[in-house]
């Protein structure tokens, strides 16, 4: 089955206008994206902020013809809104298996000197290295993203063996199951979302990491433990409210990562956990950074 896409660059006024309009033609599905690189990274809660400039995307049924629906298109838009349908750019997809085509561009990924994080359907380019083997169906990090790419380093350089790793916010729980992986004692795995810890908990068993090596916890339910190494990779909003949390979970001397920042936030957060924590210069990767430090 072939779909008809239209792809509409609107203004932020014109937004909830175009996505009626789209709807009220019988869009099987409206989708919005950044069209100017204006990312919105920590939006105040209860607010629902749209980018400067949009692209929306409606999907149709292509049982229809495209110019008849082009043409209702833009007499709808003019009568709701009075002005003239923005740029647009009217596409037919064909149908395909799509999830066999994202896996065959999912590959497996090097993070420093030890670690490889692979895709479970593939062989490990490196057999004798440490392999992680992840789903990325079930994930909520997959490596690729450049504030993961810092954090797997991190433990790939840091841990040495035996270490206690509190993954804070731990996702997918690649973090914590790189950690163990690597030669840490046990891992303690944190995050508010009960699908993280499902996630975790999944991916850890496809590495064939015994139970008893790790603990999942939602954060009213965290035990009071002593890090040896602890790695936080959220938000600067988040981070910096969590930050008693996060220095009361590590011991003395023990080794501190965080990341989800943007390079212009680093200072301030930084700042933020000096109050426990010896920081050190970011290391940066595109926009984003890590934060590291040792806890006094």
């Amino acid at each position: 089955m072939s779909w008809i896409q239209i792809r509409i660059h609107a203004q932020r006024a014109q937004v909830n206008s175009v996505e009626d309009t789209l709807l009220a033609l019988g869009a099987l599905s409206v989708t919005m994206q950044d069209d100017a690189d204006q990312p919105i990274l920590e939006p105040e809660l209860g607010t629902n902020p749209i980018w400067d400039n949009t692209q929306i995307i409606g999907l149709f049924d292509a049982n229809q013809n495209s110019e008849e629906l082009l043409q209702r298109l833009s007499q709808a838009y003019e009568q709701l809104s009075g002005d003239a349908l923005p740029q647009y750019k009217l596409e037919i997809l064909e149908d395909k298996d799509w999830v066999r085509a994202w896996m065959e561009d999912y590959h497996p990924m090097q993070f420093g000197q030890r670690l490889w994080v692979c895709p479970s359907w593939q062989k490990p380019p490196q057999p004798d290295a440490v392999n992680l083997m992840l789903d990325p169906g079930l994930a909520f990090g997959t490596g690729t993203h450049p504030t993961t790419d810092l954090c797997l380093q991190f433990l790939d350089a840091e841990v040495e063996g035996d270490e206690l790793v509190v993954d804070y916010g731990c996702g997918s729980g690649i973090l914590g199951i790189a950690a163990l992986l690597l030669g840490a004692r046990k891992m303690v795995g944190v995050d508010i979302d009960p699908q993280a810890l499902t996630a975790t908990r999944d991916n850890a068993g496809r590495n064939q990491i015994d139970e008893s090596l790790f603990d999942v916890y939602l954060p009213a339910s965290t035990p009071v433990v002593e890090a040896d190494i602890m790695v936080a990779n959220i938000l600067a909003g988040p981070l910096q409210s969590l930050a008693p949390d996060i220095a009361r979970l590590t011991r003395s001397g023990g080794k501190l990562a965080l990341s989800g920042l943007l390079a212009e936030q680093a200072e301030e957060v930084a700042a933020c956990y000096s109050q426990w924590y010896d920081m050190q210069p970011p290391k940066q990767l595109g926009d984003w950074v890590l934060l590291t430090g040792v806890k006094r």
